[in-house]
């Protein structure tokens, strides 16, 4: 009888076993043999080939729609696992965090980065201390720099400055209860954290790693979490490259068969998602041109002001700049109007940011591209800021290297827009001093000064990316060709003729192809 008990018990515990059940965790070891990974791994395929099914059956509906498809498979479980061994990143960013910040810094200035030679150290810790800031309920600990001969590095730190800080690190976990390690470097090494995370026994997280936390809080849109889901991933496989064989098993960071087969099939689904994307805002900029309408994009680095200046351009009371790193990361047409009665489109983009790889924005190229093919491109530089030089040259080169790739390497088909320099936030800065060039603006998006002089630079250079022609025309006062011109052109001033009052002299501004139009009507 008790083996009949014990049967009927196996009996229900089995029926009551759920059908499909995805592990939360893929570890594998060798002597469990491959049959086992094979299997899962045919499995995961086989749901991920139906779901790309259902994907590709929706795909016409979305493209009518103009809205994107479920991203759900954004949130996965066993991805974050993998990302998080990888990035020491997590989705929930309620959880307090005490982090140390160390910036690290070569002190012969013959081996710095081309691109960080005119960036102080003193600056470079402002600047990964905004980052942290950024993120709710962070919190800095401390934050010092820390000179160095190089940044290849294995260790990172010599023997005698690894004591030092590790000595600061045994203070501050009784003090301030320290929980993260933040090392202002564009990117780690697999060998460089994985030694300090064994030093200090803490999370080790680099420049890359906290931008990423920094996108994932801020993306709230479909099209933002794709973009940012796409850009964690090029990290995650330099990571797994970077480390060997020997020091995977030793350390405990590996990637299974599994886990590089949900990586490559995320990375699939991400790229024909992100082409969806890219096809949609063909068809918005294709419906922009039949409409005629100029565009002006408004690019620059983080937090200097992009928003607030077309705020202040288009008096759009729905746009709420925010003072925070990364906080657009969509881009957003918004209508305005030059002083000729032009009405223009200004497309605002994701920030830049020195000592980050550009691989990352290239995964925002499905955006970028707005601005690389829009007529004039105003680039907004904060003054105020001690390294707008140096960012300065950061944007342009970034550009530069958006417009090659886009071109497929074609250096004479990679030609940016007509670039209008800005320098917003003059009200906090003394102007005395401050060499200023005619072709540049100082402006202050927050207190309008200096946009009149900008409007009327912007209209000059939209005339000439445009092939518009500002001209005086004589109508008769009530008209069907006045009526035409106020719907087909945009009207700048309108008199009555001196000689003739049933007539009307009309100031307007017109393309050469609505001029031939005209003529063929009325002419």
């Amino acid at each position: 009888m008790s083996g009949i008990r014990v049967l009927v018990r196996l009996a229900r515990v089995s029926s009551l076993r759920p059908v499909v059940v995805m592990p939360c965790r893929f570890k594998y070891t060798q002597h469990q043999g491959v049959k086992g990974i094979r299997n899962r791994k045919s499995f995961f395929e086989a749901q991920m080939q139906a779901g790309q099914r259902a994907d590709d059956h929706d795909e016409e509906e979305t493209l009518l729609s103009g809205d994107l498809t479920d991203v759900r498979f954004l949130d996965d479980r066993a991805y974050d696992e993998v990302a998080g061994g990888a990035m020491r990143i997590t989705r929930d960013i309620a959880t307090s965090q005490q982090v140390l910040i160390l910036q690290p810094y070569v002190k012969w200035a013959a081996k710095r980065q081309p691109t960080l030679t005119d960036v102080r150290p003193d600056d470079q810790l402002a600047e990964a201390s905004a980052l942290v800031h950024s993120l709710p309920n962070w919190q800095v600990a401390k934050a010092l720099k820390v000179p160095l001969e190089s940044l290849e590095k294995k260790t990172l730190f010599g023997s005698g400055k690894l004591a030092e800080l590790k000595a600061l690190v045994t203070d501050l976990r009784q003090e301030r209860h320290l929980t993260c390690l933040f090392v202002s470097k564009g990117t780690l090494s697999f060998a460089q954290k994985r030694f300090l995370e064994a030093e200090f026994r803490l999370p080790v997280m680099d420049r890359y790693s906290v931008v990423i936390q920094i996108l994932r809080l801020h993306a709230t849109s479909a099209e933002a979490r794709l973009q940012v889901a796409m850009a964690e991933l090029p990290y995650i496989w330099a990571q797994a490259k970077d480390a060997s064989v020997t020091q995977t098993r030793r350390q405990g960071y590996a990637l299974t068969d599994l886990q590089k087969e949900i990586l490559r099939t995320r990375e699939r689904k991400l790229r024909a998602e992100l082409d969806r994307v890219r096809r949609q805002r063909q068809l918005l900029r294709q419906k922009r041109k039949q409409q005629n309408y100029p565009i002006v994009a408004v690019v620059g680095c983080t937090n200097a002001g992009k928003t607030s200046l077309i705020k202040a351009l288009t008096v759009e009371d729905a746009l709420q700049p925010r003072n925070q790193l990364f906080a657009t990361l969509d881009v957003t047409a918004h209508a305005g109007c030059l002083p000729c009665n032009l009405e223009v489109i200004y497309m605002d983009t994701v920030g830049f940011m020195s000592d980050l790889p550009t691989g990352l924005f290239e995964c925002f190229v499905a955006t970028l591209e707005d601005a690389m093919l829009a007529d004039v491109i105003i680039h907004v530089q904060d003054l105020s800021h001690p390294c707008h030089v140096a960012q300065r040259n950061h944007v342009e080169a970034t550009l530069r290297s958006l417009a090659f790739n886009m071109s497929g390497g074609d250096s004479t088909a990679s030609q940016l827009p007509p670039i209008i320099n800005v320098y917003n936030k003059c009200d906090l800065i003394p102007m005395k001093g401050q060499k200023t060039s005619k072709t540049d603006h100082h402006i202050s998006a927050r207190t309008q000064m200096g946009l009149d002089t900008l409007l009327v630079d912007v209209e000059q250079q939209i005339l000439v990316a445009t092939g518009r022609k500002k001209l005086k025309m004589r109508v008769p006062n009530g008209g069907q060709e006045m009526a035409w011109l106020y719907k087909n052109a945009a009207v700048v001033e309108t008199m009555a003729d001196e000689k003739n009052p049933e007539w009307l002299m009309m100031q307007v501004v017109i393309t050469q192809r609505t001029l031939d139009q005209f003529k063929r009507q009325f002419c």
